[in-house]
Formats: structure tokens, sequence, C-alpha cells
């Protein structure tokens, strides 16, 4: 465990950045990191960050590296739920829930470094009176808002009932982030399967038939999709 303003400093632009401390200056921001008093963790790729059922305590914040968020159910089937990246949050959407357990797991997808916030450090009056305490309050409100949507989204995808239909509306939806028609996917065959809850060699069928038909051409992590349009008509049906 790593503490300290000396140490927060080499993260501050990374913080910065995040949406739990959007629109703070640095120099409120060295404040209210004081007053809140979070701990940086380092960890191994695929090393358990958090497991589902262990007791919740901290939200946390990348600050480098990846990591993932799992769940899996009854009978052992590992879902992905997303993807961390530096900046990011995890854990938010439990803090505040009245739950005293993690609801999924957190586990380094590369090498990481972490940085643990108590929930109550951001919803408790501040020792300091920080100004920009209450901007750190709304920032946390607008973050959870904006999960409950990404959520919804991730049912649409287990909505949809063919592997094609997936494949496709996930393919489009990258298309629509990157503005462009190759791009590397941010998540390998056994990850994208798991993500879409589909079996990882029905994936890869469906995934070669589209390419034999002339939809989309990949090389490992690259998609090329060939025809937009096409691809749009075919998620329409």
């Amino acid at each position: 465990m790593i503490g300290g303003y000396i140490l927060y400093k080499k993260w501050l632009q990374v913080i910065i950045k995040s949406p739990l401390f959007h629109g703070i200056e640095e120099e409120q921001l060295n404040i209210i990191l004081q007053c809140i008093k979070p701990r940086i963790v380092k960890y191994n790729k695929d090393e358990f960050i958090a497991l589902a059922g262990d007791d919740f305590k901290e939200i946390g914040l990348v600050l480098s590296g990846e990591a993932m968020i799992v769940k899996e159910n009854a009978v052992g089937n590992r879902v992905i739920i997303s993807i961390v990246k530096p900046g990011e949050l995890f854990g938010e959407m439990a803090a505040f829930s009245g739950k005293s357990k993690w609801p999924s797991s957190v586990i380094a997808q590369k090498s990481c470094t972490v940085l643990f916030i108590s929930p109550k450090a951001i919803v408790s009056q501040c020792e300091k009176l920080c100004v920009s305490h209450q901007h750190l309050i709304m920032n946390m409100l607008n973050i959870i808002s904006n999960k409950a949507l990404i959520l919804n989204r991730k049912v649409e995808y287990l909505s949809i009932r063919s592997i094609r239909g997936k494949i496709i509306h996930y393919l489009l939806e990258q298309y629509k982030n990157r503005g462009k028609n190759t791009f590397t996917l941010p998540l390998n065959r056994n990850e994208l399967a798991d993500f879409l809850n589909v079996p990882r060699p029905s994936l890869s069928r469906e995934m070669c038939r589209m390419r034999d038909e002339g939809l989309i051409d990949f090389h490992r992590s690259s998609i090329k999709i060939k025809n937009v349009k096409n691809l749009k008509t075919l998620a329409e049906l």
C-alpha cells in the first residue's frame, strides 16, 4: 500500500482526468485527496483485485493497466461485464446499494495500479470544508447514472437471440465509437465470447461465415467492416 501526497502526485494527471474528479482544479484535487485519504495498491496480471462475495469496503479507480469485471452464473459460466481502463471506476454501483459484498469479481487483465476510496469519504461532510467536495458528490451521481445506462446496453446484448446479431451490434458499436471501419477489438476472442454470452467455438464459426460472405475481414483482434451499410441493414432484421 502506498500513501501520502508525494506518491499521489505521481498519478495526478490520471486522477484529474477521471470522471470522479472532473472539473476539479489540481490545487483543490490535492486538498481533496488529503481529505478522503485513498490508498494505492499494485496488482499483477490475472491477480484478483476483488472476489465476488468478499466484503465490500472501497470503490476502485484504475491508475494504470486494465481490470476486468466478471460474473459467474450458477453453473460456473463466466460473463464479462466490462473492461476498466485508467481513470475509470469499479464498484461504484455497489457502493451505495446497502449491500456489504462484492457482486462481481474484479481481475487484473494486465499488471495494474488501483486507487481505493471509501464511499463514506466521498459523501460525508468534508473535514477541511473543501469547496470542491460538493462537485465530487455530483460527479459520483453522474457516474452511477451513466453506469446504469451501460448496464442497460448489456441487457440489450443479452436480449439479441442470434449469435450473428450479437456480433453485428457489437461491431457496429465499435465502429461508431472509433469512427472508422478498421479497428482493434478491446477484447480477445475468449473475452468477447464471455461478453456476448455465447460459446467461444460458435463465435469463431459465425465470424468466419461473415468473413466468407464478404461482410467483414479480420486478423487476430484486428477487424475490418467491409460494408457498413450492409451490416446496418442486417442489424435491423
